[in-house]
């Protein structure tokens, strides 16, 4: 059974974190004022490498590309990486990567008393209600967003 177009799973690729890498990219660790300017204190510089700055648990985390647009108003846009990590306790109100019916789909999790809801944050897609006849799993958690501006 496949998700109607309402319901219309976004097509996720998965890449796993390169963490051999030894990628030093420059980080200014004292942060930028998104107020007033603040002194910029020389530059204090030292490097980052964002798969391991990015990364609790490697043997439990991927990188998965999203195409879609069901998640926009939490933003989440097509293209964007999403960092999931497997080995996080789902909860109520988390962003998780869901396998339904033969499907990933990336959703925010509702729970309810009368059951589970698989809810897009874009007004244009409705809300999955997880019953028993579906083929259902919570992949992982959605712990970070990479994206282009």
């Amino acid at each position: 059974m496949s998700l109607d177009r309402k319901h219309k799973a976004q097509k996720l690729t998965f890449f796993k974190p390169d963490l051999e890498s030894e990628l030093k990219i420059p980080y200014i660790s004292q942060g930028v004022s998104a107020g007033f300017p603040s002194p910029a204190l020389d530059f204090l510089e030292t490097t980052i490498d964002l798969n391991k700055a990015l990364t609790e648990n490697p043997d439990m985390t991927f990188y998965i590309k999203v195409e879609g647009h069901s998640m926009t108003d939490a933003g989440i846009n097509d293209k964007d990486i999403l960092i999931v990590d497997r080995s996080i306790e789902p909860a109520d109100q988390k962003i998780a990567v869901c396998f339904i019916d033969g499907e990933f789909t990336v959703k925010r999790l509702k729970l309810e008393k009368d059951g589970l809801y698989l809810m897009p944050e874009n007004k244009a897609y409705n809300p999955l209600k997880i019953s028993e006849e579906n083929n259902f799993m919570i992949w992982g958690i959605v712990t970070y967003v990479i994206k282009k501006i």
